[in-house]
């Protein structure tokens, strides 16, 4: 009997187990609705605004902006963006191995000399890279409860404000970008200095009539373009984010259903073997008695 309670209070734990990983599979799916709103209609508009300057990169070269400014890299800074919370699969060990990853190909020798620096933007990794030993500067936690363009500006200013006053030369990003509920996508991105245009033909050359005048309009959209694809890289990761956990707590569910099946075999049979001593028992003490 006591084989029968074990599976009784293993059957009643996995249970609520289930409901929990469905209401949060639940809650996932409702958040990921608004967060897949936010970056199919956000993502149009960055790659507009990126191929715009992508196509202006001559007269971007031909001015001096300090955005664009190549430089030896004495100083690097990583963005690594994770989520707050656990629960969702492997989205953020992926992002903090592809970083580790980066790290040991291209920049070990500034790790060794205190030259990399890491902004964490996540709870994930910002205890992670904090507790490793790396530089890790300010703390980003907070920018998922109210994710939106100004708070996500005053960030990437700051990165800005540091490339332009030389304390770092290079800038990357670590992302998962959002393909679909199920598909996330490792992705490291260069923020500065802005990229420059492929010459592979890839990117079509168009002429602008410039209005008011060429300085101001590209000294306007290279900082509105940095920040636009840092925010992009926050909307992308925070649909992955849950539609990594939404998927996550869905095959959780679905394991608790199978165990949950596979513990009420093994009741029924633990049941059943029960019962069948207790009724050979009966039998051989009315043997017994008869024979008495």
């Amino acid at each position: 009997m006591a084989n029968l309670k074990e599976v009784r209070l293993r059957i009643a734990s996995v249970k609520s187990t289930q409901q929990i990983t469905k209401a949060m599979k639940m809650v996932s799916a409702a958040k990921f609705r608004r967060a897949t709103d936010a970056i199919v209609q956000m993502r149009p508009y960055a790659n507009k605004l990126k191929g715009m300057l992508a196509n202006l990169s001559d007269s971007v070269a031909d001015m001096d902006n300090v955005y664009t400014q190549e430089r030896e890299l004495n100083n690097v800074l990583l963005v690594v963006i994770t989520s707050n919370r656990g629960l969702a699969g492997a989205f953020n060990n992926s992002v903090i191995k592809a970083t580790n990853a980066l790290i040991a190909e291209k920049f070990a020798e500034h790790k060794t000399k205190g030259k990399l620096f890491i902004v964490a933007v996540g709870k994930k990794s910002q205890d992670f890279y904090s507790k490793n030993g790396f530089q890790v500067i300010g703390n980003n936690n907070e920018l998922f409860n109210k994710l939106n363009f100004a708070n996500a500006s005053q960030i990437v200013e700051q990165i800005m404000e540091g490339f332009a006053e030389g304390k770092v030369d290079h800038v990357e990003m670590i992302y998962n970008q959002f393909k679909n509920a199920a598909v996330q996508i490792i992705t490291l991105e260069q923020l500065l200095p802005l990229p420059k245009a492929p010459q592979d033909g890839s990117t079509s050359k168009v002429d602008y009539l410039f209005e008011p005048s060429k300085e101001e309009i590209v000294e306007e959209l290279i900082p509105k373009s940095i920040k636009l694809q840092f925010y992009k890289a926050l909307l992308d990761s925070h649909a992955a984010e849950h539609g990594a956990r939404m998927t996550a707590m869905d095959k959780a569910t679905e394991n608790a259903g199978e165990l949950l099946k596979s513990l009420t075999l093994q009741y029924n049979q633990a049941r059943q073997a029960a019962i069948t001593n207790e009724i050979l028992e009966i039998v051989s003490g009315a043997n017994a008695l008869a024979e008495g």
